[in-house]
């Protein structure tokens, strides 16, 4: 394992390869805990919607899949029946949507703590963790909504769609140091 090796830089500054590396992991972090925060302000964000707001967004998310259905496959359906897809839509986009914000909070907090502790099990757990203690949090938090209430089942939802995000990483990370070992790098 060469850590001798040096990079030139335009102002022929020599950086130690090592040095080079901690800066680009401290960048990640850095611009990952950016998106966190941002990723918590959207979800305190629609926490705080009442239930009507919050069915009405689903419900116009739902219409428009319907709708972009409708025009790829051109069926002739009835207003009711339309309505009734609509209806039937509303909750998997709910939970699809639970599911999703997690998954990229799992990578963020991945990519936040990632060069910061041992890798393994304790990191992934660490991330499980966050994740599920923030969803749990979240869930607490709509209980003093106007017609919301906590859910369980969506925390457990919520944690699935981290650790999911935790595996693309995971994944992403086994792709990359096996391609960096087919060319010789490490």
């Amino acid at each position: 394992m060469r850590t001798q090796k040096r990079v030139m830089s335009k102002n022929t500054k020599i950086i130690p390869f090592d040095q080079k590396n901690k800066r680009i992991h401290l960048a990640v972090s850095i611009v990952a805990a950016i998106f966190l925060v941002m990723l918590y302000c959207v979800i305190f964000l629609f926490s705080e919607q009442d239930g009507a707001t919050s069915g009405a967004l689903s419900h116009e998310v739902s219409k428009w899949i319907v709708a972009s259905w409708e025009k790829i496959t051109h069926p002739a359906w009835t207003a009711d029946i339309r309505t009734s897809m609509i209806e039937y839509w509303e909750h998997p986009v709910r939970k699809l949507a639970h599911f999703s914000i997690y998954a990229v909070m799992g990578i963020l907090v991945f990519l936040v703590w990632n060069p910061w502790t041992r890798k393994g099990f304790k990191r992934n757990i660490l991330v499980i963790a966050w994740v599920f203690v923030s969803a749990s949090l979240d869930e607490w938090h709509q209980t003093f909504v106007a017609d919301r209430c906590g859910n369980f089942l969506d925390v457990l939802l919520d944690t699935s769609g981290g650790c999911f995000g935790l595996l693309l990483c995971m994944l992403c990370v086994r792709i990359y140091l096996s391609m960096r070992r087919k060319k010789g790098a490490v």
